[in-house]
């Protein structure tokens, strides 16, 4: 006997009127102007053929206001799960066709059920975000649907990677979910991200705001820091969340996809010589560093322009996936600023909880001076930067390039922080300060006993000879055992494969306790 033709023509109509979302006219004016459906979306996302939903038939719950005379198909949101390059990977993408994409308690429930089966089942979790907001029509339910999204984005929080993508309007509550997640990723075009809008703004404060002004991907990208990458339009933003999930582990119980297929080799680079100025005052672009010790030069970076002087990402170095985190002398010298702490802070923590081994590229002549820095708390944003290394049990290897002083020197992960492995270039200068300052505070007085200004400034130069002998060669560092060795530019890349080869092994255990208490 055969399935009834009844039977199959009911699921064949009710399976058409989910993929019509809200209606073909609505889809084909998306697709008109560029933009992708929620069901293009997921198709870019997942392997051909490999999607498979969650609740196509689900309907609102709403009977109010005439809603229980309307039919929102899937109520408004595409779930399930699929494989993004043969790994398994959950993901949801709101229509934006269905309701404007509005949330209600089965909007919300389908995403709440989709996110516990990715943690029971340890995938990741990727979030297309393309809505109204709350359903207004279902009062307090919806934003009670909110809630339980966000306790679920703290329960996964360090168990799989979450990826959101903005693709259209995220405001208000909504943001939060995006906020919760491991990285963001906003479109260029057509998405927007916000608490208040505009007239909010401007009706509580008086102050005249445009969206552009702090609601685009362009904003936070640049100014509040909100987001990780910029994607050209949807489908871009798909292939940056593919791309993101290829160095990141399924969960945290997994190892970060290492590829050791490649037999080790102690490489000798010398344009890595010639790369380092000559002078110590000149600036030297880090980002050239990095292309010469990682695979092939690819470099993955998060937040490139946000708080440019610190440079974070992903990369392989041998095969080996790691976390890279440098300093940029290119931009305000490479100090640490609040930005840059709370950037770094951040990228640290996501490298730890999955597994990924962290390369520190170390140039900094300290923390940003000025009293903007003060009033704004960097002693306590600095703070996350000591915080998160010290709590880090991920392999930590740190490459001192050149300048490494003060506080900063152990906010970039020295051997007493927990490196695992440090190493030092000849051109490297480790101190509580610079000559010069360290000459005005231990010689000050006897300087400017000094009439003539010739004498006053050879003496100074001598005395900052002299120190620099002293204190700042990498190798009293070395000779106290601060440093594992001095190497020269062109054995880097050599250098750090063999240390990643022989941490990733590595196992810490620390004192029980709930967690720690950082600075926030």
């Amino acid at each position: 006997m055969a399935i009834s033709k009844k039977s199959m023509d009911e699921l064949i109509r009710r399976r058409e009127e989910a993929l019509n979302a809200g209606g073909k006219a609505k889809l084909e004016a998306r697709r008109a102007k560029g933009l992708m459906t929620a069901r293009d979306r997921i198709e870019a996302l997942f392997d051909a053929g490999s999607f498979q939903e969650f609740g196509m038939h689900v309907q609102h719950n709403c009977h109010n206001f005439g809603m229980e005379k309307k039919v929102l198909p899937t109520d408004g949101i595409v779930s399930g799960i699929g494989l993004v390059g043969g790994r398994p990977v959950a993901a949801f993408s709101q229509d934006f066709t269905v309701s404007g994409g509005s949330l209600g308690s089965n909007h919300a429930k389908k995403i709440v059920d989709l996110m516990k089966f990715a943690g029971k089942n340890g995938m990741p979790v990727i979030g297309v975000n393309d809505s109204g907001g709350a359903r207004i029509q279902e009062g307090v339910e919806s934003l009670a649907g909110y809630g339980q999204i966000f306790y679920q984005n703290v329960a996964l929080s360090g168990v799989v990677p979450q990826i959101s993508i903005i693709a259209g309007p995220c405001a208000g509550g909504a943001a939060y979910s995006p906020a919760l997640m491991d990285f963001i990723i906003m479109t260029e075009k057509n998405s927007n991200l916000f608490i208040c809008g505009p007239q909010v703004i401007k009706a509580a404060t008086g102050e005249e705001a445009s969206v552009e002004m702090f609601a685009t991907a362009a904003a936070h990208a640049s100014v509040s820091g909100n987001i990780h990458l910029v994607a050209k339009d949807d489908k871009h933003a798909l292939e940056l969340a593919a791309k993101l999930l290829s160095y990141l582990p399924s969960n945290n119980m997994q190892e970060p996809p290492h590829d050791f297929s490649k037999t080790y080799e102690k490489t000798y680079d010398p344009a890595l010589n010639e790369l380092v100025p000559e002078s110590a005052k000149e600036a030297l672009d880090v980002k050239k560093v990095i292309e010469h010790i990682v695979d092939g030069g690819e470099f993955f970076e998060i937040q490139a322009q946000f708080a440019r002087n610190i440079v974070v990402g992903f990369a392989r170095i041998e095969g080996m996936v790691v976390g890279i985190i440098a300093n940029q002398p290119n931009f305000k010298a490479g100090c640490l600023d609040i930005d840059a702490s709370d950037k770094a802070s951040r990228f640290i923590r996501t490298c730890n909880v999955f597994n990924v081994p962290i390369v520190n590229l170390v140039d900094v002549p300290g923390f940003m001076p000025g009293l903007a820095q003060e009033r704004g708390g960097i002693i306590r944003h600095g703070a996350k930067m000591l915080f998160a290394y010290a709590s880090a049990t991920v392999p930590k290897i740190t490459l001192i390039m050149r300048k490494a002083y003060g506080g900063a020197y152990l906010a970039m992960c020295c051997v007493d922080m927990g490196a695992d492995m440090v190493f030092a270039w000849p051109t490297a200068e480790i101190a509580v300060m610079g000559a010069k300052g360290a000459v005005n505070v231990l010689y000050g007085k006897e300087l400017k006993a000094i009439e003539d200004p010739a004498k006053r400034a050879e003496l100074a130069a001598k005395y900052s000879h002299e120190y620099s002998e002293k204190f700042e060669s990498p190798y009293q560092a070395a000779s106290k055992g601060m440093i594992t060795d001095v190497i020269e530019p062109a054995e880097t890349r050599g250098a750090l494969a063999m240390a990643l080869r022989a941490t990733l092994t590595k196992r810490e255990t620390r004192l029980p306790k709930k967690h720690g208490n950082i600075p926030m």
